[in-house]
């Protein structure tokens, strides 16, 4: 269990990264980590890429990550 400092700098870091996403022309509401695993499955070198490097960290990271986000409003769409 993730004490409120620890909680706050997890919520911190997702906005960083959802913010990220939002500038190279995803969707706000999702991560680059989720982005990554749509562009993978689609075939899109970058996703595989990156995908296998965050395996490093966690096991499936972009696919844990791509299970809990809903975006249709990317500007730039992958996996599609």
């Amino acid at each position: 269990m993730m004490n409120k400092f620890q909680q706050y700098l997890l919520n911190y870091l997702v906005i960083l990264d959802e913010a990220g996403n939002a500038i190279t022309g995803g969707s706000p509401h999702e991560t680059i980590s989720s982005r990554a695993y749509k562009a993978w499955q689609a075939g899109r070198h970058w996703g595989c890429i990156l995908c296998r490097l965050l395996d490093w960290i966690e096991k499936d990271h972009c696919k844990i990550a791509s299970e809990s986000v809903i975006s249709t409003d990317a500007v730039i769409p992958d996996g599609r």
